[in-house]
């Protein structure tokens, strides 16, 4: 797994998840022009800051990314009881 990778799929996530991306940015503080800039993977000059992806993560509450980062390096993740309903 490498960085632009990383980055696809949370563009995935924010553009195809479950919140609409301006609600995401909203949500996140960042104006939604800077969101989309931040998570294209082919923009070179941009970069998605691990900041920004756990807030991205919270504020979509998806853990596919999350999951996939865990799993390449050998790891599983589970919901804590706070977050099973």
């Amino acid at each position: 797994m490498n960085i632009e990778s990383i980055t696809k799929m949370t563009q995935d996530v924010v553009l195809a998840g479950n919140k609409p991306a301006k609600e995401v940015a909203e949500k996140i503080g960042k104006p939604y022009s800077t969101l989309l800039r931040e998570i294209n993977p082919f923009d070179q000059n941009a970069k998605l800051g691990a900041g920004t992806l756990l807030d991205i993560l919270k504020a979509t509450n998806e853990v596919s990314l999350l999951e996939h980062m865990a799993k390449s390096i050998g790891y599983t993740i589970k919901p804590n009881n706070a977050h099973q309903s």
